[in-house]
Formats: C-alpha cells, structure tokens, sequence
C-alpha cells in the first residue's frame, strides 16, 4: 500500500514512456518481417514482457537495451506448435497472437491468468474460421484458454458486427499480408476504439503493407505483401500522459509533458478536448504541450468516451471533484478489461464519499469534495494511478496493491513523485 501525499501548489514537467499501443502492435508486425527492426522508446512493461516472452515461443529472437528492442522476424513463418503459451492479463497480447499463431503451422495453445479467462475472444475465433482456421475453447465460449489449429489463413471475406473490442479487426488486419488470398473485413454496429484500428493500419503502413479502403469500415488487404525489418520510433503514451493532464485539471496547476506527439492518431489524445470542455487551457509547443487547470464549469454534463475507454478512470475522478452530475456512455466494454472497470469505479468513488450509480454502459456520479480512503486497485493499472491522482487534493488517499501499475507504467510512482 502506498499513502498519496496532498499537493499545495502544482508547477511541474514530465516525460511519458512510450505508448503501450503502439509498442505492442510494432512487435507483433517486426515478428512477422522479414528482416531485423530496431524500436526505439519501447514501452518496458509487464505487458511487453508477456509479449515478448510470447514471441520468443514463436521462434522470433526478441532482445532489449535500455528502452530499445531488436526483434529478428520469421517473414511470416512461425514455429512452437504444441507450446502453452502464457499470457499473464495482457489482452491485447491475447488478440494479436491468435492472428499471428494462424499463420503457424500445428496446434498452439494460448492461456493467461483467471482474469484473461473471463476475456471473450469468441468474435476472433468467429473470424479466423471463416478463413479457414479451427480453434477449440471449453464448452466452445469461446474464453482463453484457446487451441488453434494453425495452417495458414486463407482468402476472403471477414463480418465483425457489434463487438467489444476494435482490437480482434487489429490482429486480423496484422495477420493478413500473408493469408493466401485477399481478405476483406467489414465492420458493422457498434465498435468501441475505432481510433486504435487507424493506429494499426498506420504501424503496418510504416513496415510497407498498405490497407486498401472499400467504403466506410470496409478494410482490403492484398495477399503477397510483407512486412520489412525497419528502424521504429514508438512515440509517448497518451493514455500515461493522461494521468498527469488530470493533474493539472485538479490542482488548478500547470503540467508540462515534453515528449507527447499532438497529432497522434491515439485515441486518447482526445481527452485534451475534454478538458478544455471542463476549464482547462491547452497550449501545444514544439516538443510538447502544456495543460493548465482551471474553473470546471457546474451542472449536468454527458460524456461518451466509446472511442476512450482507457480514459474513463481519469475523467471519473476528475468528475467526482465537479459539483454537478455527470454522466459517462458508450462504456460497456470497460466490463471486460483488467477489471469490471464501471462496478470498480463506482465502489471506489462511493468510498471517497461520492454518490456514484452504475449504468449498464456507463456511469453516473454526482461531484463533490471527494476524500481520502484506503482503494482498491482489483489489480488494474487505470484504477490505481486515477485515484493516486485524486489523492492530490484528497487527503487521506491510500492504493492498496501499487505494483500493479507495473502493467502499463512501471515508472509511474517515481514520475509522479517529481510533481513535489
């Protein structure tokens, strides 16, 4: 447990490791090239040890030096059939992995922790049949633990309708330059974290596999590409960078963040705009930006943060400092992330003395002048560092089972101790 210090005055410049979405997705294209790639301001996390670890059962050579990983890829060939292949809580390991081990040749097994096995993957394991590929789940519901039956994607056309996650279009648009045919998704209905789909197809671009369109959420990938070892620039985390915008929207103060790219295609980039919304001033520098604090405005507001999920713990403190109700939409998804995120929320911020009600896709919490209190983390990185950073004008604020930032941020206590 760690106690969270109160913070008089707020006047600080932070860097932000690099993004874990794009490090995870450049790993997972580097594994498939041909050739060798050197990414540069890797994210070094739990979660990109898992994926590493991961790929190094998949005969890909993965070493590191400081936050630079050289990764030797297969040019699409892939061993390790009959391996158990753990996955820790690592979600987006989880889906990237299911496309790349369907190029493999052979039965791979993939399985986490309790958690992951609550992870539906059932839309993915839909998908990769239509192309050709058998898995095998407990009772077929399609939960972790997984067995699929390698052999190689075929051609064809891929339907995703209403799913929980953009990330299971992500690991079949990673996996297809080397299926033997054409594949075609469509995507229809609800599908939350579209930004993250624009951030794949941008990372596959820069290893030269182009993504054709064919109308709105209609994706083309053309057989006989292939992705080419390259030198890789993984730019800073917007969702990291997040927690320390917060910090300045709390305290009143000003936060600047030199290595954040404005123009990210991150999705979480997006809560600038929120803030703005709710008092803040943002003001962009050629490194960097600069987020100041200020009045947030009373009275009912709506939020969907559909497109930000990574966000909802972050603008849920920050609403529990405003006097009025807030309500946040589009969150169903959270349900399954590293915890029931929504149910988290809401029992945390009652304990901080905010009246909080669960929606079935979102949130209600009525602001205040929320306190201290000892927080549960249920083992989720956004829970524990949203509500260390309430705790800079809660007095009082403890976080029970603090390593768990460790997911996503294992820097975060230190980077925070230099707000003081």
């Amino acid at each position: 447990m760690i106690a969270v210090r109160p913070l008089d005055h707020l006047d600080a410049t932070v860097a932000i490791p690099g993004s874990k979405s794009y490090t995870q997705r450049a790993m997972a294209i580097a594994a498939l090239a041909k050739g060798e790639s050197l990414l540069r301001n890797v994210l070094i996390s739990e979660d990109t040890r898992i994926l590493a670890d991961a790929l190094g059962m998949l005969g890909i050579h993965v070493s590191q030096t400081g936050t630079d990983m050289t990764i030797r890829g297969g040019g699409g060939a892939i061993s390790g059939a009959g391996r158990k292949i753990p996955l820790g809580n690592n979600g987006t390991a989880l889906r990237l992995m299911t496309g790349i081990v369907s190029l493999g040749r052979g039965t791979f097994f993939l399985t986490g922790d309790e958690r992951l096995c609550e992870r539906p993957l059932k839309p993915l394991l839909d998908a990769i049949a239509m192309l050709g590929i058998a898995s095998r789940t407990d009772g077929g519901k399609g939960y972790p633990p997984v067995a699929i039956d390698g052999g190689g994607l075929q051609g064809g056309r891929v339907l995703f309708r209403d799913i929980g996650s953009s990330q299971f279009v992500s690991s079949l648009l990673i996996a297809a330059p080397y299926a033997e045919g054409e594949i075609t998704i469509t995507l229809e209905g609800r599908v939350p974290s579209l930004p993250y789909i624009a951030l794949t197809i941008e990372t596959m671009d820069a290893f030269g596999v182009t993504v054709d369109s064919a109308g709105e959420n209609c994706y083309v990938v053309r057989n006989g590409q292939g992705y080419h070892g390259r030198e890789f620039l993984v730019e800073a985390d917007a969702s990291s960078a997040s927690y320390f915008f917060l910090a300045a929207a709390l305290t009143k103060g000003r936060v600047r963040v030199n290595n954040i790219n404005p123009q990210t295609r991150q999705g979480d980039i997006g809560f600038l705009s929120l803030l703005k919304s709710l008092g803040c001033t943002v003001r962009f520098g050629d490194n960097g930006l600069d987020v100041f604090g200020g009045e947030m405005p009373k009275g009912e507001m709506v939020f969907d943060l559909g497109e930000m999920p990574d966000i909802v713990p972050s603008l849920a403190v920050l609403l529990a400092a405003r006097k009025g109700r807030s309500i946040i939409r589009n969150i169903a998804h959270l349900r399954l992330k590293e915890s029931d995120r929504i149910a988290a929320l809401a029992v945390e911020l009652r304990k901080t003395g905010i009246h909080t009600g669960e929606l079935p896709d979102g949130l209600i919490i009525e602001g205040g002048v929320p306190h201290g209190a000892r927080i549960e983390t249920y083992n989720d990185h956004r829970i524990a560092m949203s509500f260390a950073i309430l705790g800079l004008v809660a007095p009082g604020m403890e976080i029970e089972n603090e390593s768990c930032v460790g997911k996503s941020f294992p820097g975060f206590w230190e980077t925070m101790g230099g707000l003081y």
